[in-house]
């Protein structure tokens, strides 16, 4: 077990140094204003990060990084809200281009909401249309909610190309083909990606909501980090909704969407009437049941228990309530105004047994039977539920490529929210993957990193969580101390004693007290040993020897039995010395002295050879 143990440390010491190896290893790189910093771009180190505007590299429709702190190119709306109060029907918001508040690079701008409780609309023109056609659609773009959010989305449109397009005029029912980003209100968290679609027989655009992701998006509302938000609609009629370069959604356009795209080929007939006879109950009452001539329906469900008597003390005339006796009318009642002062009511202290009219408690009715109804019995008339009969749907289609969607323009923002400083950055709209992965990877990858290295340690979140919750400071000290205890009980070197059993019976025995009657008891189990291993002639000499030496102790001569005393107490100095001295001449003075466990009767015989 002792080498169990010290192999348990070894391994033990040799994790941690592991451990602490790869910890230093992973932290090469520390984003403090002390330290160096990476060039992401260049690779080497320097003073401070190295910002540079993302450059795309490809074929794009549009991208923005607003790190001129200019919004050019972007147009504030004008327009107002229909059906809404003239006091919040403006699109007042302010939009302002800041850094971010916490974790930002140097240079690294973006796009901020600032206005609570108000209006935002802004837009921008794209380089060119975005057709659908042959090639993917990817939107992505930023979103940081530097203050959390408690109602308001950050979602964008695209709009639709349309002859009508004034981004000026830009409001919330201006014609858009695709809606996609974050939104919330309350505690219902959404991700929405929204396109709409044009009925190819009858013109109109329906929307079309793709089915809700299947993961929690709370915390990309609520802990304040830069989040990335990607859409990819392929020319296959399939989708992919990414945050963070994660996949949350994914589905068919033909199939995961609501409504659907595609409507039934055949619809209910409105112009069918169910029928008069027609019959849907599936049960009835039976014709030929009869009321039993003994079932009475006057009965109470409930009657008086007779068998309660009204308690001795009961006050039939005393109310339960009375005026507190000891209430004054206040100094400043008005009686014009407040009215006739009336004392505040108390429990009546006469009415300890009780008050009033007294009335015995109300019990179950055994004879209460109710009203009698026939047994239900299966309906032979039954037809079934009736449901109008079905028609060719005259507005019925199959859209078998909805991909194929009105083509749009310009991107716009049109939002309220109650919570400001909500920050955007980073808008791509392509149609390669590999273009949105460098732009995410030259933009919001580097954001990422600077959270990353400012992010507290596991130690500090411990303590950071044990100062709001002081009771997690017990859990603590568990789960550090059991494992502490244990390794302990392993690691810490044990000195190992053999017992020697012979040599404990032999010290024990002889630093026992004795009498002298004990003292006599044993010299003549000695004698009888004694006999049993010497020839007759020597026994007959001891048995002489024995009778006169206690002959003598009974007639009170001290010499005998003094000096036989004497050698057994100096066993018994010898063995409390044995005792008292190391551990080393101990065990060996137990090997010499027991030999097979009747060490005391060997010492005391030798003795007793040698004084005879």
């Amino acid at each position: 077990m002792h080498f169990q143990g010290f192999g348990l440390c070894l391994g033990l010491l040799f994790t941690s140094l592991n451990a602490e190896f790869m910890d230093d290893s992973v932290e090469v790189e520390d984003f403090s204003e002390h330290s160096e910093e990476i060039d992401v771009n260049e690779g080497e180190h320097s003073s401070e990060i190295k910002y540079k505007t993302p450059q795309p590299k490809g074929e794009v429709y549009f991208t923005e990084t607003f790190d001129s702190g200019k919004l050019a190119g972007w147009v504030l709306s004008k327009a107002k809200k229909d059906d809404v109060d003239a006091e919040i029907s403006i699109y007042d918001g302010r939009w302002e281009i800041e850094e971010l508040k916490e974790n930002g690079v140097p240079g690294d701008r973006g796009l901020v909401l600032k206005s609570r409780a108000k209006h935002h609309a802004i837009s921008a023109v794209l380089a060119k249309p975005f057709i659908f056609a042959d090639k993917p659609l990817i939107v992505q773009y930023e979103v940081n909610f530097q203050d959390g959010i408690d109602c308001g989305g950050a979602y964008i449109k695209l709009l639709a190309d349309t002859d009508d397009l004034i981004l000026e005029n830009f409001y919330d029912k201006t014609s858009y083909t695709i809606m996609f980003g974050p939104d919330k209100c309350g505690e219902d968290y959404k991700l929405h990606f929204i396109f709409r679609h044009k009925h190819p027989k009858t013109g109109v655009l329906e929307e079309k909501h793709a089915k809700p992701p299947d993961v929690d998006l709370k915390k990309f509302f609520t802990d304040r980090k830069t989040h990335l938000y990607t859409l990819v609609m392929n020319p296959d009629d399939t989708f992919e909704v990414l945050v963070d370069q994660i996949v949350v959604n994914k589905g068919s356009l033909l199939e995961d969407v609501a409504p659907p795209i595609n409507p039934p080929r055949e619809i209910d007939d409105p112009t069918d009437v169910k029928p008069e006879e027609w019959d849907e109950r599936v049960k009835i009452p039976d014709p030929s049941a009869v009321k039993p001539e003994e079932w009475d329906e006057s009965e109470p469900a409930q009657i008086e228990d007779v068998n309660v008597v009204k308690p001795d003390g009961w006050l039939d005339n005393e109310p339960k309530f009375i005026p507190d006796p000891q209430a004054v009318k206040p100094g400043d009642w008005n009686e014009d105004m407040d009215g006739e002062w009336e004392a505040p009511h108390i429990a009546n202290p006469a009415c300890r047994i009780g008050c009033g009219e007294w009335k015995p408690p109300m019990i179950d009715n055994p004879k209460y039977k109710g009203i009698w109804r026939p047994p239900m019995i299966d309906n032979p008339d039954y037809q079934g539920i009736w449901s109008p009969r079905k028609i060719p749907n005259p507005d019925y289609f199959e859209d078998v490529h909805p991909f194929l969607l009105t083509s749009f323009r310009a991107i716009g923002l049109e939002l309220w929210s109650m919570t400001s400083d909500i920050y955007f950055d980073n808008f791509i709209i392509c149609s390669e993957k590999e273009i949105a992965d460098r732009w995410a990877a030259d933009g919001w990858g580097l954001k990422i990193m600077v959270e990353n290295a400012n992010e507290p340690t596991v130690f500090k979140q411990l303590i950071t969580a044990a100062e709001e919750r002081p009771w997690l400071w017990i859990i603590y000290l568990a789960t550090v101390g059991l494992p502490a205890a244990l390794i302990a009980s392993f690691c810490w070197p044990r000195k190992v004693k053999k017992k020697y059993v012979d040599a404990e019976y032999k010290k024990t025995d002889i630093c026992k007290p004795q009498t002298k009657g004990a003292l006599e008891q044993e010299v003549k189990e000695e004698k009888e040993k004694i006999a049993l291993e010497k020839p007759a002639d020597v026994e007959e000499e001891k048995k002489q020897s024995d009778s006169e030496v206690l002959e003598k102790e009974d007639e009170g001569e001290p010499e005998e039995k003094s000096e036989e005393e004497i050698e057994i107490i100096e066993g018994q100095e010898e063995g409390n010395k044995s005792n008292k001295s190391g551990s080393e001449d101990e065990m060996k003075e137990a090997d010499e002295g027991t030999g097979s466990g009747d060490g005391p009767t060997k010492s005391i015989r030798r003795r007793r050879v040698r004084k005879d």
